[in-house]
């Protein structure tokens, strides 16, 4: 299921984007405030961003380019929505990274149309994506993991493990964030079931199992 963050002051208009975009079957959560929506950031990563410009604490453009500048949210898809209609916003907000831009008032149809649209883009280049680090090899779309050339053969969660800590490359993940996007807050196990799976993991991935490194008393990552 699609997950779609809205970062959006206005109560009236950040209601009716959750509430159709529940209706066609995706996960909506809308922000009021910029401060609220960077600790969700924190948590998970959703599938597409919707941004408003006009924003209190700090305003989308800036948002838009702390999101860019950053290497775990820079290829997130990204919809402005703002008041501001005139061609020269529209180009600010093109130019900072914005992936498509729809002015206020829009129609439900139309933006939801986009938003399909921005999605099957990103999920395609997404098939395409292949990750390496040194001897290591992974393609997410045929589930495949090899290391010095020899296919390793993982569990579902060992494979989805390996995934998130290499999307996320360069960044330290908690167990506590890695039990909630790979387990969901449905898993009421402890955070030991992470350990378990990291050290599988290294055992199977043999000389490349170096690669996962532990921070000692927060989590994991890669490189």
């Amino acid at each position: 299921m699609n997950r779609i963050f809205i970062v959006e002051d206005d109560d009236n208009i950040r209601e009716l984007l959750i509430y159709t975009l529940q209706a066609q079957g995706m996960e909506a959560e809308g922000f009021a405030l910029p401060s609220d929506f960077w600790k969700a950031m924190e948590k998970r990563l959703p599938n597409l961003l919707l941004l408003d410009i006009m924003l209190p604490q700090e305003d989308g453009l800036t948002i838009l380019k702390k999101l860019r500048s950053n290497a775990r949210t820079k290829k997130l898809p990204i919809i402005m929505l703002t008041a501001k209609g005139s061609e020269y916003d529209t180009v600010l907000g093109l130019d900072s990274g914005a992936d498509d831009y729809i002015p206020k008032p829009f129609r439900m149809m139309e933006l939801l149309s986009r938003i399909r649209a921005l999605l099957r883009r990103s999920q395609s280049d997404e098939d395409t994506l292949e990750y390496k680090v040194g001897n290591l090899t992974v393609s997410p779309s045929a589930h495949m993991v090899m290391v010095d050339h020899e296919e390793v053969v993982l569990t579902l969660k060992e494979f989805e493990l390996l995934c998130l800590l290499l999307k996320n490359k360069g960044k330290v993940l908690t167990r506590a964030q890695l039990l909630d996007q790979i387990w969901g807050y449905e898993f009421d196990g402890e955070s030991r079931t992470v350990d378990v799976h990291v050290r599988t993991l290294r055992q199977k991935l043999k000389s490349a199992g170096g690669i996962v490194e532990t921070i000692r008393g927060i989590g994991y990552k890669i490189g």
